[in-house]
């Protein structure tokens, strides 16, 4: 099967008309022809997940968050984004990444099925037509009533994260609750416009949370990491049910920072 034929597959789960204008997705370096037998997913193309790709025969990587984001004005081994680019290609090895198409059609889903919310809705439409809205979060409501407390524990344990950081009083009962993947920061007025009562997501600064706290919004912050991770089982079971003559690797979960 060659490179082509696994995106447009990928491109049925995730189209690329619901990215971002800002994103860059797509094949972003290798060869469309290539002929692929093993496949690799990771949330990043890091230095370890290259080196491990190569490691194990990858004849593609799959990542969510594209490594090639700003223009590049060349490709070169002077910095770290030309390095990891060449040695993607002198291995042969082709490059796509799904972003804010899947964080769309995919990541938010996931997201929310993972905390059982129910009746859901969008939380920012960001494509719409005669037939759907579509874009990113979701908002709808928790299987039952709980504390704050009682549901940053189930964050913790849904989303396998170590910690969470909690605004707002951990004793406030939540019903209806928003979960944004990622950085959630810049959609806090989304949540409280929908009527949220909680809003679980990632990156969220001192002022973000402190003014979504006064606004009625309490915010369960469980990291960037710690929600979009999801991308790596879900590809992972999706590659493995639509396409199963590949073989299949993935990044081991590992926090990128340690808490000290």
């Amino acid at each position: 099967m060659t490179c082509g034929e696994i995106i447009e597959k990928l491109e049925t789960l995730s189209p690329k008309n619901y990215a971002e204008d800002w994103d860059n997705i797509g094949l972003l370096a290798g060869r469309r022809d290539k002929d692929v037998e093993t496949i690799y997913i990771a949330l990043d193309a890091t230095d370890e997940v290259i080196a491990d790709a190569v490691r194990v025969g990858a004849d593609m990587l799959l990542t969510h968050h594209p490594l090639i984001f700003k223009k590049l004005s060349r490709v070169n081994t002077d910095d770290f984004i030309g390095r990891r680019i060449v040695k993607l290609i002198q291995n042969d090895i082709s490059y796509y990444a799904m972003h804010t198409n899947f964080d769309v059609m995919g990541m938010a889903d996931a997201a929310a099925d993972e905390l059982g919310l129910r009746a859901r809705e969008v939380l920012n439409v960001t494509f719409e037509d005669e037939i759907s809205k579509e874009g990113c979060g979701r908002v709808g409501h928790l299987a039952e009533r709980m504390s704050v407390e009682a549901l940053a524990g189930l964050v913790k344990k849904r989303f396998h994260v170590p910690n969470v950081r909690v605004f707002g009083d951990l004793g406030d009962i939540v019903e209806t609750a928003a979960v944004m993947p990622g950085s959630g920061g810049s959609f806090i007025r989304d949540a409280i416009y929908a009527g949220a009562d909680v809003m679980i997501t990632g990156d969220i600064d001192h002022h973000e949370g402190i003014d979504a706290v006064a606004q009625g919004l309490a915010v369960i912050d469980a990291g960037h990491y710690g929600i979009e991770k999801l991308f790596i089982p879900y590809m992972e079971e999706f590659i493995k049910r639509e396409l199963p003559n590949l073989r299949v690797y993935s990044e081991e979960f590992s926090e990128p920072f340690t808490v000290i």
